[in-house]
């Protein structure tokens, strides 16, 4: 029997979290210890799942399963295939990133790194999940340690807005999606919740169009699609900064791979039917957010319209419903969960030391925080989609494929490129560059641990942008089967 190594990446989260809540409140070094290390286990087994998986065999890897309710069809399932993989390791990284820039966290740190195990237990779960009931229990598990974090340590004037109008966003997109996935356990016929089985179901093209809608919009509310995007940036702002780059880097991809998974592969048919309307959808997803983000005065803001702006990219590319259009997608999940990391992460350290957010009362932090200031160039590099970086390798595939499908959806994409490029620079001029303020001549440079995270989000950005190579035929071995149930391969 071969080790576990799946389970063990997603329960090690939730015993170290509950191990956490038994720890007495005053150890905060032990607690900040116990939840760095479990940390930095993850981001192993991730690394080690990533070396690990068979890209000539391709197909789901790793597998373990188990019965859990029979009567019900029900079952502990897990595994990973090429687009799964990439995920698991966007979740350990951040993850790890995550607790490195909370180490500051003086108010009830045991809490909050419990918190903060059990969700990432949550993003662990769906990404490996091949049973249906199990995704939702994943799923699922997020909206509690989600809605607290926000309440409980997020920014004072917003926290209490910002956490109930995620919660409640997320809650019913969720329940949209539980009610697809009940037409699918009952229309297939089978009595199963397991997807590799209801991948062969054979639903009738009737059923599939009608019942591809709910399941789409369910997980799609989560991944920001217009016009319920509206959550992510008033959510991100009001969470605290590890938070921040959980729910943009990791839970965003959560709702689009749920949607892949469920909705595309499950109900072929049906994305092909509806496929249009969501390439429109997606299109106004990256032009408004882009023009949103524009006329932002809050630093953060700018970031939270920035998530919901590249976001549309991956569902246009998953709409093309194509090979170039549906790499592009895996490979900008990736780039775009540690792009934003890095992005909430910068602004983090920035609010921490200067206490405002407020552009205009920012500036020339290049001299106070240099390596905070390239990590946030190098972010935008790649939010730019520049040559040389890992946003570049992610949207031109998805160009490619909108191209050959929809040219005119193409052409609009692209403005929101290059206005994305206009918000970015006077970004980093205003915040970075420039005269600095008087008021922020006593600011001092981030730590050690924030300059680690910092470095080692921005490496992995370059290194994937120099060679694609190292993720992209990976993601091709997973497309190749999302092909094959659309009749394409």
């Amino acid at each position: 029997m071969q080790f576990p190594i799946l389970s063990v990446l997603i329960f090690l989260p939730v015993l170290t979290g509950i191990l956490l809540l038994f720890l007495p409140a005053g150890r905060k070094n032990l607690i900040k210890g116990i939840s760095l290390g479990t940390a930095s286990l993850v981001l192993l087994l991730a690394v080690f799942v990533y070396i690990r998986y068979d890209v000539a065999a391709g197909g789901y890897q790793l597998i373990e399963q188990a019965a859990w309710v029979p009567a019900l069809g029900i079952s502990y399932h897990v595994g990973v295939d090429g687009i799964g993989v990439p995920m698991v390791l966007l979740a350990g990284l951040v993850l790890f990133t995550g607790v490195l820039v909370s180490w500051g966290v003086e108010d009830r740190p045991r809490e909050f790194f419990a918190f903060m195990m059990l969700l990432g237990a949550s993003v662990l779960g769906v990404f490996c999940s091949l049973d249906l009931f199990m995704l939702f229990f994943f799923f699922e598990l997020a909206v509690f340690p989600k809605y607290l974090m926000i309440v409980l340590w997020g920014y004072p004037k917003t926290r209490n807005y910002g956490g109930m109008k995620l919660t409640l966003y997320l809650f019913v997109g969720s329940m949209i999606a539980l009610v697809g996935a009940l037409a699918i356990y009952f229309g297939s016929g089978m009595r199963t919740f397991d997807m590799i089985a209801l991948e062969n179901a054979g639903f009738t093209v009737a059923f599939q169009r009608l019942w591809f809608p709910f399941v789409f919009l369910g997980f799609g509310i989560l991944s920001g699609i217009f016009p319920f995007h509206s959550w992510a940036p008033d959510g991100h702002v009001a969470a605290p900064t590890a938070i921040s780059m959980l729910l943009a880097g990791v839970e965003m991809k959560v709702g689009a791979f749920a949607a892949l998974r469920v909705a595309f592969m499950l109900l072929p048919e049906g994305a092909r039917f509806w496929s249009t309307a969501i390439m429109i959808l997606a299109t106004i997803n990256v032009v408004y957010g882009a023009l949103i983000a524009l006329i932002q005065t809050d630093f953060k803001y700018v970031i939270g319209f920035s998530s919901v702006s590249h976001m549309g990219l991956v569902l246009i590319g998953f709409a093309t419903l194509n090979r170039q259009g549906l790499i592009g997608a895996g490979m900008q999940m990736f780039s775009h969960g540690v792009m934003t990391a890095l992005f909430f992460s910068v602004v983090g350290m920035v609010y921490d030391r200067a206490h405002t957010r407020e552009i205009s009362q920012l500036g020339g932090l290049v001299r106070k925080m240099p390596i905070a200031a390239v990590g946030f160039i190098i972010g935008g590099l790649v939010s730019m989609g520049m040559p040389g970086f890992s946003g570049f390798v992610a949207e031109f595939p998805i160009f490619m494929g909108v191209w050959q499908v929809q040219p005119i959806v193409a052409v609009i994409a692209i403005l929101g490129v290059l206005i994305t490029a206009a918000y970015i620079l006077l970004v980093v001029r205003r915040v970075f560059f420039g005269e600095l303020p008087e008021a922020l001549a006593n600011v001092g440079d981030i730590t050690l641990k924030d300059k680690l995270s910092t470095v080692l989000l921005a490496v992995i950005m370059i290194a994937l942008g120099i060679f694609p190579s190292l993720m992209a035929p990976m993601i091709s071995s997973g497309v190749d089967h999302i092909l094959a149930l659309l009749g394409g391969a």
